[in-house]
């Protein structure tokens, strides 16, 4: 038998307890909280509560007669507890259940929502400002990095993935848990972070034409993203850059839409296929080793006046469509989840502020579903000076149809501003549901709420081998051959391997910096050596020759020093310094200083081959005579053995010009189809060579 009960007193205690549990926790709601579906189950649970009641009564009054033994009353005890678990454990929540439609899930946690909530989903704050209180305290929807923003200097992905993680438990501790989505620009490789694959930027890859290089680039950019636990990129640019002299032609494909739009290929790289019959304009994203992609800048961005950052496109509807608009229609086709405005104006009105384009164009004609998101402070920069009216910014920017706004500073003031508005009717509550479904189905469809939290698993594809091979192949496919040889029956490449003694020169050659160009771990890219891993030139030379063949570099020889030591000839390495927007528009499109007096030195003395490293064609008329062989290698990213590969024959010359190189800035903007079109090598020109046989 079991133990004799302490007495009626302490019965009463421990019954009274139970009694009160039930009827006055907090935690039971009362009838009237549950909707219309939950009837059932209040119900079942009031009439549970009843007997609870019935049955603590009834002991009562028995004074424990029938339990009397100690074990009797730990049974009822716990069973008392496991019933009670059962009904306060959480209601079903159909937001959270993958296996109800999309359109379920974004209308059940849409009608969970308070204003507050809907408007931290709307923002995207820069990781400077985040923090996990933030996160939580002011549900934000969305982190970004800027260029250069990094947890720490050649931070490794270990240490990426540690700070997304940290910020997303933030924004899972809400009431609600909704993920934030995080994201970057990774517009050549993953370019903010060190040991990336870094490849050759849009410029050149452009002159691949190849689809499926660019299908292949976006795969591996993909799981070098996710392997820092980032799941959103900004990419890809399809700009329609018609005039070089804007500091980020670099970022265009071509001066032609219909190469531009072969390159869109890059999405479904990025994203995963779309499947078959999915519905026109809704987004996807295939899982947990692809990311969220990005169409940017709508729309017109690379046809501004003189080529000036942000500035006026002047055109007409006919010519927008026909020229900046394709490669969109291409994108929204392919699934792509999100779409950049641009800073820029087009007639005069700015992108920011252009409903007719961005809600009735992209959003209700061509039936884009994903979200639609500003640049950086890009509705600050709605008026000019930037921020001096930024309630009519804010109202402007957020009725144009901007779904979620890049918050790089001060992000308080527009959670406030929106929510003063929005109490006002000033904006009307179904523009924020709008921007607030859009943001929350590219957050479902890409498996956020099931996948959160990154892992460590992908980290060994950070830099990869396979990946710098693939950048490799990307390099020597990009490469454009201008000329070759004074006289076309004596060509100067492939060059020999074996050679008694060559001079590499020139302020490009041995500069990493240099060949990553801008957006390559800093906003405005590096000088040097020693911000990433990777191979120049001069060391890619330096491999690529035989063992017996003396490399002798020197970066700015005199013509003596040339032609007194017995070069079998010399590869010169020249070109622009990195730059990114508006710090890269040029009115003159000259090679940086030293590289015109070194092509002279050099090329005067002994056959050269001129290697151009620049972001656009640049000045080159007035040396062409003097030089043997001339190749646009453009911005080639970390892998220089891929110039090295076709300089000496191991691989072929194929690329094509995607964009005309001018004679003269003064013909400027020229593009092909023009009345004036007079260039000095013609888009779609290109030199072509076989490899060489192995012997």
């Amino acid at each position: 038998m079991g133990p004799k009960p302490q007495g009626d007193a302490g019965n009463l205690v421990w019954l009274w307890y139970i009694k009160l549990l039930i009827a006055q926790s907090p935690l039971v709601p009362p009838p009237h909280a549950f909707g219309k579906k939950a009837v059932g189950q209040v119900r079942r649970f009031y009439s549970i509560k009843t007997l609870f009641f019935q049955l603590g009564f009834l002991i009562e009054g028995t004074m424990w007669a029938d339990l009397k033994m100690g074990w009797m009353k730990s049974v009822f005890f716990v069973v008392v507890l496991c019933l009670w678990a059962g009904f306060t454990q959480g209601e079903y929540l159909k937001y959270k259940d993958p296996k109800q439609p999309l359109n379920a899930r974004i209308k059940d946690l849409m009608g969970r929502m308070t204003l507050e909530e809907k408007i931290g989903q709307m923002s995207q704050i820069e990781r400077k400002l985040a923090t996990p209180d933030v996160m939580k305290n002011y549900f934000i929807g969305s982190v970004l990095s800027g260029g250069g923003s990094v947890p720490a200097p050649k931070a490794s992905a270990e240490s990426w993935v540690n700070m997304v993680n940290d910020l997303q438990k933030g924004s899972l501790s809400t009431r609600l848990g909704i993920p934030m989505i995080y994201g970057i620009d990774a517009v050549h490789g993953h370019n903010n972070v060190y040991k990336a694959t870094i490849f050759p930027h849009n410029v050149g890859l452009g002159v691949t034409r190849d689809p499926d290089l660019l299908r292949r680039i976006g795969a591996a950019t993909a799981l070098e993203v996710r392997a820092t636990g980032i799941p959103y990129v900004f990419a890809p640019c399809i700009a329609v850059c018609r005039d070089p002299r804007w500091g980020r032609c670099y970022e265009s494909y071509s001066e032609d839409h219909t190469i531009v739009q072969q390159m869109t290929e890059i999405i479904p790289g990025l994203q995963g296929d779309l499947p078959a019959n999915s519905p026109k304009g809704v987004p996807f994203v295939a899982g947990k080793i692809r990311v969220a992609a990005c169409a940017k800048h709508f729309v017109g961005d690379g046809g501004t006046v003189r080529g000036i950052d942000e500035n006026n496109t002047v055109v007409d509807f006919k010519g927008l469509l026909g020229i900046h608009m394709p490669a969109y229609l291409d994108s929204i086709r392919k699934g792509v989840a999100t779409v950049m405005v641009s800073y820029s104006s087009w007639n005069g009105k700015k992108m920011h502020a252009n409903r007719d384009l961005v809600t009735g164009l992209l959003k209700d004609k061509l039936k884009f579903r994903g979200f639609v998101i500003s640049d950086w402070q890009g509705i600050d920069r709605i008026t000019n000076p930037p921020h001096v009216n930024y309630s009519y910014s804010v109202q402007a920017g957020v009725l144009a149809g901007i779904d979620m706004i890049m918050l790089p500073e001060n992000f308080k003031e527009f959670i406030d501003e929106l929510a003063s508005q929005v109490k006002k009717n000033i904006i009307p509550m179904s523009r924020i549901d709008d921007a607030v479904k859009r943001i929350l189905r590219v957050k479902f469809v890409m498996g956020l709420f099931e996948n959160p939290i990154a892992d460590l698993s992908l980290v060994n594809q950070l830099g990869s081998q396979a990946h710098r091979d693939l950048a490799r192949e990307a390099v020597r496919k990009s490469l454009v051959l201008l000329k070759n040889g004074k006289n076309p029956n004596q060509p100067l490449l492939p060059l020999p391997k074996k050679a008694p003694k060559i001079l590499v020169a020139g302020t490009h050659a041995d500069n990493l910096g240099y060949q990553c160009g801008g957006w390559t771990i800093e906003w405005q890219g590096v000088k040097g050596n020693d911000l990433t891993v990777g191979t120049t030139i001069l060391g890619a030379i330096k491999t690529a020759v035989d063992p017996s063949t003396q490399v002798t570099y020197m970066e700015n020889p005199d013509q003596n020093f040339v032609k007194t030591n017995g070069f079998s000839y010399a590869i010169v390495v020249v070109g622009e310094v990195p730059y990114a927007e508006m710090f890269g528009d040029s009115p003159n499109l000259t090679i940086a200083e030293p590289g015109s007096s070194i092509i002279t030195s050099v090329c005067g003395a002994v056959p050269c081959v001129v290697v151009v490293v620049s972001g656009r064609p640049v000045v080159m008329q007035p040396y062409v005579d003097q030089i043997d062989a001339l190749v646009a290698a453009w911005l080639p990213g970390t892998e220089g053995q891929g110039v090295t590969d076709a300089l000496f024959g191991d691989h072929g010359f194929s690329g094509k010009l995607a964009r005309t190189w001018f004679r003269s800035v003064d013909q400027l903007p020229m593009n092909v189809g023009d009345p004036h079109y007079d260039p000095l090598f013609a888009f779609g020109f290109g030199l072509t060579i076989e490899p060489r046989k192995q012997s």
